[in-house]
Order: C-alpha cells, then structure tokens, then sequence
C-alpha cells in the first residue's frame, strides 16, 4: 500500500481519508494466516483441554503451557529478530493478539508476558539488558510479569509509594514497597518493577529478578473471572537491584508506563475479538442444536436479532483495529528511517495513536460484555451452567473493561488526549470547530443530487464529525479551561467520537471490500454498515443532546440542538430484514465466517 495517506491520532474528526487507504482484514497474506492457524492449532491442542484445570488456579499447569507456546515461537512475534523472536508487523501482532484471545485465562498470562512482561525491556532497555533478559523471555525460557499497581494507588500510577534507595556502595538500588493485581506474578522469573528514587516525584523502572532475596509472592487472589492466571500481591523487601537493571533513565518509568498502557490498550482491542468470535460460535451452535416449541430456537426472530448485533458489533470493532494497526506499522517505518532502533520506533508509534487506543480499549470491551451477555442469554438457562464455555466467558470478560485503565478514564481520554493533539499543532480542530460554529444556523445536511451508496454513507459520518466539532467548540468555549472537570460533557463528547471512528473504519471496509467480493456477498456487508450507521446516528444524537442541554444557555442550546438535530438524520432502514439476512448467513455457516 504505497504512498498512501496516513492521519495522525485523532485528525480523522476534521480530516477525510479513501478507502483504498486503510487496511481490512481481508487483506491478511499467507503468512498471517499461518501464524493465526498456528495459534488456533495451539489453543486447539494444548489450551481447550486444559480449561477446567488450569481454572483451579494450577500454577504448574499455566506455567507448562506458557513455555510450549514459547518453544513454537509464539511468543516472539512482537521481538526483533536479533533478540530471538521473529520481528512481525504490527498488523501481525494484532492478529496474534485476536487469535489467542479466545483463549480465556490462558490469553490474559500469554498477553502480559508477551506485552507489559517483555515489551518494557525491548522497548526501553539497552542492548546488554535486551540481550540478557528478552531473548530469554522471546523463548519461553523466562516469564515475565509488570508490576505497576499498588494498594492505594489505583489508577493513579504515579501515586504509588515503592522505593529504590542507592547501596552504600552504589551497586545495588535497595527497593522496598508492594505491588498488588499482579499478572503471572506466581510463576514469573523478570519483573519489571516501578519504584521512585530515593525523593523523586516520578517513577523509575527496573528489571527485578524473582528469584531475589527479599521477594514475597502472595497466594494467588480469588477472582471472578480469569481463574486460570496467576494473580497474586509481590512484596519487596531490601530486594538488591543491581544499579545496571535500571530500565531507561532515572525518572523515565512513569512515561515508558503510559507508552506501555497505550500498547496494551490497542493489544486489548485485538485480543477481545478473538473472545468475541469463540462466543458468536458458542452462540449459533448452541442456537442451532437446541429445540424449543418442536423448533430450533436459531429459527426465531429474537434469536436472529441477537445473533445479527453479535456480528455487526464485532464486525465493527474488527474495522477499527486492523485500521490503525497499519497507521502504526507505517508510522514505525517513519521513525526507524528517521534514526530510531526497533524498540524506540515500536513503542513511539504505538504511543503515537493513544486517541485510537483508547477508543478500541473502550468499545472493544464494552462490544465483548455485550456478546456474553447475550452469549448466555441464548443458552438460556444452560448458559448459567458452569458446563457451558458461555459461562467461562460471560466472567473472563469483565476485567477488560477495568484492565489497561479503567473504561471511565478511557472514555476521558479520547476527547482529552485529542484536543492536547490538536493544542500542539498536530491538526487544526479548533479552527475547523471555530469556522463551523460562525456558520451554526445555515448547517444542512449537505445532501448531493445522485449520490452513490458509499457517499451516502460516508456523508453521515462526515456530518457527525461536524455535531462533535460544533460540541467541542460550544463546551470549550463555555467552560474555557475547567472542561477538563465536566465529566460528563466529556465523556458525551468522546461517546461521540468513539462511535463516528468505528462506524467510519466499518464504512471504508466494505467499500474497499467491494472490489474483494461478489456482489451477492457485497450486500450481506452493506445490512452491516447500514444498521450500524443507523444505530450509531441515534448514540451521537443523543450524546450530542446531552452535552448540548448541560453547558449551553437556552437560547444557545436551542440552536446548537436544531444544528446537532440536522447532522444526525440518517435515512431509514428495515433493520429487521436487514438483521435477519446477516443472522441467515451466521445460522447457515454455524460458525462467524464475516
């Protein structure tokens, strides 16, 4: 895909881009495909069987398994080749990410030790620590585990109270403190820990040894879902760190933290699909096989509506995820040409999109809550049943929305994280949301006389970029530099976003799609984006009310609220057929072949 246009984080709101610019999933080459076939051979073979066991909290068991996904090089696909793994894009990354993640407790173990367990290391240690420690961790052959999170702290990282103190000597960083929440933390031989330096208001980060005197690891805590990963309190006491160990610069842990939350934000996006399609399978097998009133109950109307949300959603979230998947890849080839090393460029790029990670983070979890839920609902009572992978699933999933920052601070951050973008230069929101706001009473819906089904639908998209710029204009204008503390018109607004990038990436799939597949196949996909569209203009609506009624003065309120009213009217759709065709092809195929 040469010479395409690439957008910055968070400049889709004011700037448009063409389908033939982004990458979809049915554009995976073979390779991707054998590495994702190799992972599902893996969960296949080694994990599946395991499930029930490795839920009984079976360190051992967990740990076995993590070191047989090492030695088939699963777990070297974000490494670079001269530290043992194989280099992959990060288009292949995330479809790993994708393709384990319908791997319950065992995914979450995987995807801390391949992520926040090794990824700090590579990203920010120098060689000697890359090659003593990564190449270890790229096989297998070490675990690894973060630890971040402490009593008291919560999602404030930086709040935390761990020490590092210099030996007399100056050889050794003393470190004394407790972690708690932390992934793998029974089996893990690295631990990259952050501390502050004796007074520092910021934190550090180390590369800590398990095997270390001093180190406490707690039993593993009683959770509601996850059972299976090793999740347990680490206490530190006099714990020597040799002063070498120190990851980055003194100081540097809270920023190579954050770097390393927007990583597992987007990696969370990916990973949840994967949970997402095992359910969707779940589902319409279950629906298929089980009788009610002398009939399949796949055969009801209810049923298909379920099962069509099912798809649409998770077809949705796919579109976001592989769209900026390539954005990064491109932008980490810009950094290396510019001078960076692999790790630096990686992690930078990654960092780069954090309006786009937190976005998948958020809609990508809320859309796999929403699938279990109905996932069970479908079972019905059977669904409650502990025998059922539904059951498994309905509680594995709801840590994601806590994981990798809560979803409230993530929603937070879409619109915040934008704006600080567009403040440094690096679009112009503010102008554009300026010039709109002078001309607020002659907004039209900005129909074209014989306009096609892709500029239909991209016209609505295009106009609910203009309700958030319009919001975002009115709020900050109002509020001036306590925004920040409405919450709640916040959190409107980046409802507003979330929905408009997702329904985008969807629409510009299946118009790049269209050159993919028959036409026959073409209109299952067009049922998809037009319920989605139609679904997704009444989220902005009413957002976009919301926020307007709780900042603007009546008279304001009033016009801004026709303005809004105007960009989101979208021309209807017999969702019920609509729904029903797309729940014919899931029931037919008994498996999600979208």
């Amino acid at each position: 895909m040469e010479n395409r246009k690439v957008l910055k984080s968070g400049e889709f709101l004011v700037e448009e881009i063409e389908a033939k610019d982004i990458f979809i999933p049915e554009e995976f080459n073979e390779e991707q495909r054998m590495i994702a076939k190799t992972c599902r051979d893996f969960l296949e073979t080694e994990v599946y069987p395991n499930v029930d066991k490795v839920d009984k909290q079976d360190r051992e068991l967990m740990k076995s398994m993590l070191k047989k996904s090492g030695e088939l090089g699963l777990m070297g696909i974000s490494v670079a080749e001269e530290y043992g793994g194989f280099g992959q894009s990060f288009v292949t990354q995330m479809l790993a990410a994708e393709t384990i993640g319908a791997g319950y407790s065992f995914s979450v173990a995987f995807m801390a030790h391949c992520g926040i367990g090794t990824l700090p290391i590579m990203y920010y240690g120098n060689g000697e620590q890359r090659q003593k420690y990564v190449t270890k961790l790229a096989s297998g052959e070490f675990l690894g585990a973060y630890c971040l999170t402490e009593p008291g702290a919560g999602s404030d990282a930086n709040a935390g109270k761990t020490n590092a103190k210099l030996s007399a000597d100056g050889k050794h960083y003393i470190l004394n403190g407790q972690k708690m929440w932390i992934t793998n933390a029974g089996f893990a031989d690295i631990l990259t820990v952050f501390a502050k330096i004796d007074t520092d208001r910021v934190l550090s980060a180390f590369i800590v040894e398990a095997n270390s005197p001093g180190i406490v690891v707690n039993p593993d805590e009683h959770k509601m879902g996850i059972k299976g990963s090793s999740t347990a309190q680490i206490f530190f006491n006099d714990v020597k760190v040799p002063v070498e160990n120190l990851i980055g610069r003194r100081g540097e842990g809270f920023r190579i933290a954050l770097s390393i939350l927007h990583m597992g934000r987007i990696k969370l996006g990916a990973n949840v699909l994967g949970a997402a399609k095992k359910a969707i399978n779940d589902s319409v097998k279950y629906a298929n096989e089980r009788k009610q009133f002398g009939v399949l109950i796949s055969s009801f109307g209810t049923i298909k509506h379920k099962l069509a949300e099912q798809v649409i959603k998770v077809f949705a979230a796919e579109s976001a995820n592989y769209r900026v998947s390539l954005d990064i890849d491109d932008l980490m080839v810009q950094y290396k040409a510019e001078g960076c090393d692999q790790g630096k460029a990686s992690i930078d790029a990654i960092s780069h999109y954090a309006v786009e990670a937190a976005i998948l983070k958020v809609y990508s979890s809320e859309m796999l809550d929403f699938i279990v839920d109905e996932a069970v609902q479908i079972h019905g009572g059977m669904g409650y049943s502990a025998e059922m992978a539904v059951e498994r699933a309905y509680r594995d999933s709801r840590i994601n929305r806590i994981f990798e920052g809560t979803n409230e601070i993530n929603t937070m951050l879409v619109v915040d994280t934008a704006m600080k973008r567009a403040m440094k230069g690096d679009f112009d929101l503010f102008g554009k949301a300026e010039k709109l706001y002078s001309s607020l009473d002659k907004i039209t819906e900005g129909m074209i006389s014989n306009e096609d089904y892709y500029q239909e639908k991209l016209r609505y998209i295009k106009n609910f970029k203009k309700a958030i710029l319009l919001l975002i204009h009115g709020a900050s204008k109002t509020y001036e530099k306590s925004i920040v503390n409405e919450q709640e018109v916040m959190n409107n607004i980046s409802v507003m976003i979330m929905e408009t990038y997702i329904a985008e990436a969807s629409a510009l799939r299946v118009q790049k799609m269209e050159h993919m597949k028959e036409k026959t196949a073409i209109s299952l996909y067009k049922d998809i984006l037009d319920v989605l569209i139609y679904d997704t203009a009444e989220k902005v609506r009413k957002s976009a009310m919301d926020a307007i009624f709780s900042f603007a003065v009546p008279a304001e309120a009033a016009r801004l609220a026709k303005a809004a009213d105007i960009l989101t009217r979208v021309a209807g759709v017999n969702v019920k057929e609509a729904r029903r065709r797309i729940a014919t092809k899931l029931i037919e195929d008994n498996s999600y072949k979208f």
